[in-house]
């Protein structure tokens, strides 16, 4: 067995923001991740930008109001945050040991967290070196540039690190020929050689996935299982890949979570076991070339990625691009309901508190304040006064 397999598990306290966050005996996930590449570094990576939490890797500021004496005691209580605590503490310059005995966390994991960081600090230092040298071609070397991908840093991240745009980091890649290439999955165990096509990503040389015949159709999955993006997803999707293949089609699967059917290695005509953002789904839309990619039955994970899928140029079925925004961004949906004259509560957009205030006073007391392009209640809070 030549990789390495890591589950996170997906805390809702992004719904429940009032609800204590100790972890303890007393389950309190809903639903996990999984990820699979040739590292622990690499794996750990992935699985943190399949949780869907905002962030794509360690670089976050929840807890630079607080001091390093403060950020070690809060380390010291198992919190669903506290793998970026120990981030943000390695960063500051805590010692390892000092970690590992405050936390209880073996110090392997520290270290593991710590190269990551590391990894961060010479894409740094090249990057400003190569910009005081305009002989220089690149923000950093081909040699950095695949070291970084190969410890499970995400595009989105680079540029945010070396102050530039995920496509600037995407043309770099491009320029380099760096792309990742896709590994089977060993079901076996090494006792005989396997034939389920079920891949992950890496960046290495041999690609052990070579896209076979027309007629693909890529569905994206809803990743983990959280409040209001539920297991009747998966059941969409898997229901979405036997309507396809009833038809001839090929189809292959999009999704990290580990817990439903649409990743069963048998449910599909291919699986990627990947993170559902733009950088990776791309990728294996450029690998494949779907004849088109469905993402309705993927919640709101697979709705956000319509936009970028259609601006690389492939092709959406069902419900377009527009329409799918015209559902979720509620002032162009009220105008749509006010158009078609369809009754609807009393409501209106505000982009400030002010605004906000004044339609609340117009409405009266309680109102139900809440974004667009949210499921299930994230960010939504009934205000009575």
């Amino acid at each position: 067995i030549d990789y390495v397999v890591l589950k996170i598990p997906r805390w809702p306290f992004d719904k429940f923001t009032v609800a204590d966050r100790l972890l303890g005996t007393q389950m309190k996930a809903t639903g996990e991740v999984m990820a699979i590449d040739r590292t622990f570094e690499a794996a750990l990576m992935k699985a943190v930008r399949s949780l869907d939490l905002g962030v794509v890797g360690f670089r976050t500021k929840m807890f630079s109001h607080l001091s390093t004496e403060e950020l070690l005691e809060k380390m010291k209580v198992a919190e669903d945050e506290r793998l970026f605590m120990v981030a943000d503490g390695i960063r500051r310059g805590m010692p390892i040991d000092l970690i590992a005995e405050a936390t209880w966390i073996d110090r392997y994991f520290v270290e593991k967290i710590k190269k990551v960081l590391d990894m961060e600090e010479e894409l740094r230092v090249e990057a400003a070196a190569r910009q005081a040298d305009p002989a220089q071609e690149g923000l950093i070397s081909r040699e950095l540039l695949l070291k970084a991908k190969q410890t499970g840093f995400a595009d989105a991240e680079l540029a945010e690190l070396l102050g530039t745009t995920e496509t600037a980091i995407r043309q770099l890649r491009e320029k380099y020929q760096l792309r990742p290439v896709y590994k089977l999955v060993d079901t076996c165990a090494g006792e005989f050689e396997a034939q389920t096509p079920y891949f992950y990503s890496t960046y290495e040389a041999e690609d052990e996935s070579q896209p076979v015949g027309t007629g693909k159709v890529v569905v994206l999955g809803g990743g983990p299982i959280r409040i209001g993006q539920g297991i009747e997803f998966d059941y969409c999707a898997v229901h979405s890949v036997w309507a396809l293949r009833e038809a001839g089609k090929q189809a292959i699967i999009i999704n990290n979570n580990p817990e439903t059917v649409s990743t069963d290695f048998d449910t599909s005509d291919r699986l990627y076991f990947e993170p559902l953002i733009p950088e990776d789904v791309l990728n294996i839309l450029e690998k494949e070339q779907p004849e088109g990619v469905v993402v309705q039955f993927g919640g709101q994970t697979a709705l956000n990625l319509a936009k970028p899928i259609v601006e690389a140029g492939y092709k959406i079925l069902g419900t377009a691009v527009d329409k799918i925004d015209q559902a979720e961004d509620r002032d162009r949906f009220d105008q749509l309901l006010i158009e078609l004259g369809i009754p609807k509560p009393p409501g209106s957009t505000a982009t400030s508190v002010e605004q906000a205030q004044a339609i609340a006073q117009r409405i009266g007391f309680p109102v139900l304040v809440r974004p667009s392009y949210v499921l299930g209640g994230r960010a939504m809070e009934i205000v009575y006064n």
